[in-house]
Parts: C-alpha cells; structure tokens; sequence
C-alpha cells in the first residue's frame, strides 16, 4: 500500500505545478480528499482501524516527500501542512507514572486522518508540561490516557489545574479523558467536578473523532450541554445506586476460604531464591502468544481463531495478522527486542488472616518480604445451602504452623530495545508498523510469563510435573495454581510491586518502576505464584474503612496513603 509513495507523490505534484499550483494544493486536495474518504468510511463503520492506520501511513510520507518544497516556497516553517486549515488543534499525553501509549498513539493516527492537527507528547508527562504545552501550542483541546488505576488521580489532579488556570476556565477548553481503566462513570463522578470545561470520556479510538466534532464544531454548545446533561444523570444514578452491603472485617475473615490444610501437603521447589533468564530465545516465547488481544488492540472484536473467518471483520483480522507474524519472525530473526525474566520461589506461610510472609530460607526465621492482602468485604450470601466465602489471596498459603507452604514471585519483560526500533518506524512515519510493533512486544511479554509459569510448574517448582496443555488450554488457565498480578482484581494494590522488584533486583534485568509504579519498559508482565489446587481468581471489590485502618496497623503504611492506592475500592 505505501510502496511508490514518493514517485507517486512526486507526479501528482508537477502536475499541479505546471497548472500553476503550490504544493500544499497536493495536501488540501488529493490528499485530503482521499484522508476524508476514509474518515467517513470509518465513522460509517465500512472501515476498520488496521486500514485507516495504513491510510496514515500513505498521507504521512507523501506530506514527508512534499516537505522540501514547501520549506522552499516558505509556506511552512517546520511541520507539513502547519497553513493547511484543519478542524482543530489537540495536545494527547500520557499522564505522569504511566508508559502505555498504543490506544493513545491509534487516537493520534485516527484524528490527524480527519483532519484535526495533533500534538503527540508521549509518555510520562507531567501536568505542568502538558498544560504549559496545551498553552503554547493554542490547543483547542487537551487529552489525557492512562493505563493503571494510580493514572485516575493523576487525571482528577490535572482537571483541577486546568480549573485554577484562568486560560483553561475562561476559554472552557475540552478535556478528554481515556484509557483501560477509565469509564464514563468514573469520570462523570470523579473527573469532571473539578474542572468546569467540558470533560468527556471517549471509549475508544472510533469515537475520538464524533467527540472531537461534536467540540469544536458551530452546534458545540448544544453538544456540550446534552454531555453535561448526561453526565448529570449519571452522577445522579450514581449516588442513588444502591450502596454494596458490606460486612465488618472480622465478619469477612470467620468466613474465609475453608481448606483443609491438614490433608494438604505442599511441594518443595528444587530451589529457594532467585533465578535469572537473560535473552530467552523470543522463538520459545512465541509459541505461546494469545493473539485474542492483539486483535482488541486494533478494535476488532472477536475470539481468535474463529475472528480469522469472521463475515465482518474476518478479512482486515487475516490481513493484520498476516502482517504481525510477518514482523514477529522480522523481530525473532533480527533480533529486535531482548527478552529477560527473573523468578524468586520462597518459603512463605499465612500470617494475621490477611498476609503472606515469604522467607528467605527453610528456617523461615527472616522474612523476605511481606505481601499484604485485601479481603472481600461485600455481604455474602448461601447458595444451595454452602455460604459464599469472602476470599482474600492469603487463604490459599498455609497458615504459619500448620504447613511448610511455598509462593513464587517473579517478573518478565519482552520490551528491551523496543523504544530504539519504535522511533525507528516513527522516523519512516510509519505508524503503522510501530503500532504493530508495539502490540506484538506487549503479546510476546504476557507469552514470556505464560512460558515461565509452565516451566515453575512442571520443573522447576514442580507441583504439577505431569501437566501436558495445549497453548489453548494454557490461555484458559486450565493448570492447577494461579499467576495473581499487583493492579488486577484479586490484587488491586500495586504498591507491593516495590517490594517484589527489590525482592527479585528486577533493575538487574533492566527493568523498573514510575512513581505511580508503572513498569519499565511498557511491554513488561509481574506478579506472584500460588500452588494449591483450590486457588483462584476473584474480585475484591468494594473495601470497608475498617480494612484500610488495620492494613495501616499492619503495613505501616499511614491510612491517608492507602486511599490513595486503593481509590477505586474504596
């Protein structure tokens, strides 16, 4: 699609010059001509996000090729098509503590196609960066994406900076708000009271541009007031909605999870401590991708393989795939990314109802690092006679002193060397591959702890040394023992991250923490193993006041602070 560009480019060009024209005319009209086409088919659903990247793609690097002529005629300084009449300016970040960026970086793609100029300020961006560069650029709208839940404070935060900035609250610019954790309620309830511009959530790369429209457009204030309107009615709805019931701690904890923990016998890992694996073989890796993702990544919905023979969206999901096994055996064979990972396997036991001590060794005398659990507190009811148990992760570990128990910690990135490789394509201005790129890092990451946990459980650890999955059984969890992650329902604090990647010396393998503990690099996959036959995953839901002043007792860790991590359950 984007081989002949230049000379293409180049002809289209001579022929408008010898009419007379200039070569910003090859920008406003075939150009653009071809860029609205596309905008319409995708708003019309006729279209699909692979194909609209691509389109990008062709209009990048013709704008790249016509650039020296128009820095000749002295039409534009330094960005091509800076006199072109756009729709509307927008400054994107992602905000401080947080990496991710590939949705942030498809709404970027998918709005400059319709049109609307965007500034792109990556990654790990400060408020005070984002507002100041909001300023200079005269943006008529500012967005903010964020991947983790700490992301959601940092969203509210910025909102009430604009709010205290007299150039945001005069001129009432739009704040968009989006990314994996946020939602519409979240940010009708808990973004938009502190900034009174217009805030509004968009759900994914597709709408951008109706919101976008819908902002900067002659019929805006009508838009803005049905937003406002229905945000209204959501707040509404949502202080109306029927609070959960929740039980007192102590209640939560006489109906734990009930195990017999004296018939139960746990193995003992080959080793105790920590192992490294530095440039595992991407190949191995590969084998056990779950492609499922990779086709949400580029909004096409469906299970994987049946996606591949979907009526709609079967033949782009076949075509985008083609191209990802493409670059993945270009990323294998080139050696693009580096793979390391590090395991720890530790003694450990259940202490205080809620909490696992893993040990530095048998002795199990000094404790290596102390993982603290949260409790489901939610009311819980009996089915077919059984009560419900409110579960808490530490109930499937040993109580101290009734059992030699044992948890796995470890920590894997696949995303070494893919910002150098990123900026390369970025350079080609070809989104598209590093879109592509980028999606396969993150598949290869969640691929390398898929890998690893098989190893611990068949070898390594060897709990389960009979176990023979297929790669399908192995994405539906069908092994005995569970991989809970700090940040995911089960877990919800990630503030224990710290303590693991101490645990583990995860900088030894090159990767790291943001403030809002984040992992580095952005393609990056931590958490813990757990062995016994009946764990598994839930969600904590909704905590009580009560838990966050014992887990202060317990963490040391002052209550005002836990609130701040654990916002979304409180």
């Amino acid at each position: 699609m984007n081989e002949f560009i230049s000379e293409d480019t180049e002809e289209m060009w001579r022929e408008i010059e010898a009419d007379g024209g200039r070569p910003l005319n090859v920008i406003e009209g075939p150009l653009m001509d071809g860029m609205n086409v596309v905008g319409d088919l995708f708003g019309q659903g006729k279209m699909f996000l692979p194909q609209v990247v691509k389109s990008a793609r062709v209009m990048k690097q013709a704008v790249a090729h016509l650039l020296p002529y128009i820095e000749a005629e002295k039409l534009a300084q330094a960005a091509a098509g800076q006199d072109v009449k756009t729709k509307g300016k927008i400054v994107i970040a992602t905000v401080k503590g947080d990496v991710h960026d590939i949705g942030k970086n498809i709404v970027t793609v998918v709005l400059q196609c319709n049109n609307f100029e965007v500034v792109n300020m990556g990654v790990m961006v400060p408020c005070h960066e984002v507002l100041a560069k909001a300023k200079a650029e005269g943006a008529d709208i500012v967005g903010l994406s964020g991947l983790i839940t700490p992301s959601l404070e940092e969203m509210q935060y910025v909102a009430s900076e604009m709010e205290k900035d007299a150039h945001f609250r005069e001129q009432q610019i739009p704040l968009l708000i989006g990314g994996a954790t946020t939602s519409r309620v979240h940010t009708a309830v808990k973004i938009a009271p502190h900034y009174s511009g217009p805030v509004v959530y968009v759900p994914d790369a597709s709408r951008s541009v109706s919101v976008a429209q819908g902002l900067l457009s002659d019929q805006a204030a009508k838009y803005i007031a049905e937003l406002n309107a229905d945000y209204e009615k959501v707040r509404t709805q949502h202080a109306n909605k029927k609070q959960v019931t929740l039980w007192p701690l102590a209640q939560a904890r006489a109906n734990k999870t009930p195990m017999d923990w004296a018939a139960y016998q746990p193995v003992k890992p080959k080793f105790i401590g920590k192992r490294q694996f530095r440039n595992f073989d991407l190949a191995e890796i590969a084998r056990y991708i779950d492609w499922a993702p990779f086709f949400q990544t580029w909004d096409l919905a469906g299970p994987y393989p049946a996606i591949l023979q979907d009526e709609v969206v079967g033949e782009q999901a076949r075509k985008v795939f083609a191209d990802a096994q493409a670059m993945l055996k270009k990323t294998i064979d080139g050696r693009w990314l580096s793979a390391n990972g590090v395991i720890g396997l530790y003694p450990a036991n259940t202490v205080n109802d809620d909490d696992i001590e893993l040990y530095t060794d048998e002795s199990r005398s000094q404790v290596a690092l102390t993982w603290h659990g949260l409790r489901q507190q939610a009311e819980k009811q009996a089915v077919d006679g059984v009560m419900r148990p409110s579960r808490c992760l530490a109930d499937f570990v040993a109580p101290k002193g009734t059992a030699d128990d044992y948890v796995g910690v470890f920590a894997v990135t696949a995303g070494l060397g893919a910002e150098k490789k990123e900026q390369q394509f970025q350079d080609a201005h070809d989104d598209y591959s590093a879109i592509l790129f980028k999606a396969l890092a993150d598949r290869l990451a969640e691929a390398f702890a898929e890998c690893l946990h098989q190893r611990v459980r068949t070898d390594l650890w060897g709990y389960a040394a009979d176990e023979a999955l297929s790669n399908e059984e192995l994405i539906k969890e069908q092994y005995r023992g569970i991989r809970p992650a700090p940040g995911y329902p089960a877990c919800p604090d990630h503030s224990v991250k710290r303590a693991m990647f101490a645990l583990l010396q995860a900088d030894d393998i090159g990767m790291g923490l943001t403030e809002s503990l984040a992992m580095t690099p952005a393609a990056s996959v931590s958490g813990f193993y757990l062995a016994h036959p009946q764990s598994t995953y839930f969600n904590v839901g909704k905590i009580g006041d009560d838990q966050v002043q014992d887990l202060a007792r317990r963490s040391g860790v002052e209550p005002g602070e836990l609130r701040r991590w654990l916002g979304p359950n409180l």
